[in-house]
Formats: structure tokens, C-alpha cells, sequence
């Protein structure tokens, strides 16, 4: 295996203060890394497509929703602001493929559905995004690929509380 810039990055940290633990490092900096490089993987699956990556995956979740969703919601789910998921909803209400509505409950709020159209997008581009990941899974081990969605869970329960609503 070759030597990452993570490792690097550790080493040097390591040599300036031997009493540091640089262990995070290799993990959540792998993590980055991985997630760049699985978006730069995808980028030509949806290069020229009329949806993005980004709005799949909100097209996604609103997919398999049980009734219309809070955009706050999207954005928590999204790990993004409730302005950035806002450009985003204006871009696929415009393009039809979501509609937004006051929230009775609370006006200052929208409910969000996926519309016919958005459906079919999602149902065009996902089962491909899907295949191309499959592909990238393809010869590792199952027992690794679960070894790794466990790990991530246990992450994911540690850094809950620290994460904020």
C-alpha cells in the first residue's frame, strides 16, 4: 500500500509532538479523502445529466418519505444550512420536480414532496449512481464491508452528541 498524504501528515505531527495522539488523523482524514474521491468517481455519471449529485440525494430521501417532508429536515439530513437546502428546493421546484407548501403547523416552515417527475429522475439516475458504487465495492470481502459500516456506526453514535440537533 502506498503511502497517503494522511499518513504523512501524522508522521510529521508525530515527530514535532511525540505525546500527541495523531490516530485521528488516518481515520477522519481518510474519511474526507474518501468522500472526495467518491464524489469525483460519480462526477461523470451525472456530467451533462439534468439532475446533480446533491439533488439526488435530496430527491432520495424525499423518495422513500412517508408524506412531505420539513425542508429543515432535508438540511440536517444533508449536513447543510437551511439556506443552501433553500437554493437548492428553488432549483428542483422550479425544474418540477419538488413542490413546497406552507407547513400548517407551523408557518414559518415548508413541507416538501417529491413530485411524478422528480420520482422518475431519482428511479433513472440512483439504480445507476448504485451500480458504478457497486463496482467500486466489488472484491472487497462482505465481512470487510460490514466490519466498516460497524465501525462508522459506532462513529456516527459517538459524535451524535457532540454534533448538535
Amino acid at each position: 500500500m502506498t503511502e497517503t498524504p494522511q499518513t504523512m501528515v501524522a508522521r510529521a505531527w508525530q515527530e514535532n509532538f511525540p505525546g500527541l495522539d495523531v490516530s485521528p488523523i488516518e481515520i477522519f482524514g481518510r474519511l474526507r479523502h474518501l468522500q472526495e474521491q467518491h464524489e469525483e468517481a460519480l462526477a461523470p455519471l451525472y456530467e451533462g445529466a439534468p439532475i446533480s449529485q446533491g439533488e439526488t440525494a435530496v430527491l432520495i430521501f424525499l423518495r422513500h418519505a412517508e408524506g412531505p417532508t420539513i425542508a429543515r429536515r432535508l438540511a440536517h439530513q444533508r449536513g447543510c444550512s437551511a439556506a443552501a437546502m433553500g437554493k437548492l428546493l428553488s432549483k428542483l421546484e422550479r425544474r418540477g420536480m419538488v413542490t413546497r407548501r406552507p407547513n400548517p403547523a407551523d408557518r414559518r416552515s415548508a413541507l416538501v414532496e417529491i413530485t411524478p417527475t422528480g420520482a422518475r429522475m431519482v428511479d433513472d439516475y440512483f439504480p445507476r449512481q448504485l451500480a458504478l458504487e457497486a463496482s467500486i465495492l466489488d472484491g472487497l470481502p462482505q465481512e470487510w464491508r460490514q466490519q466498516f459500516v460497524e465501525a462508522m456506526d459506532v462513529l456516527s453514535d459517538r459524535l451524535r452528541p457532540l454534533a448538535g440537533p
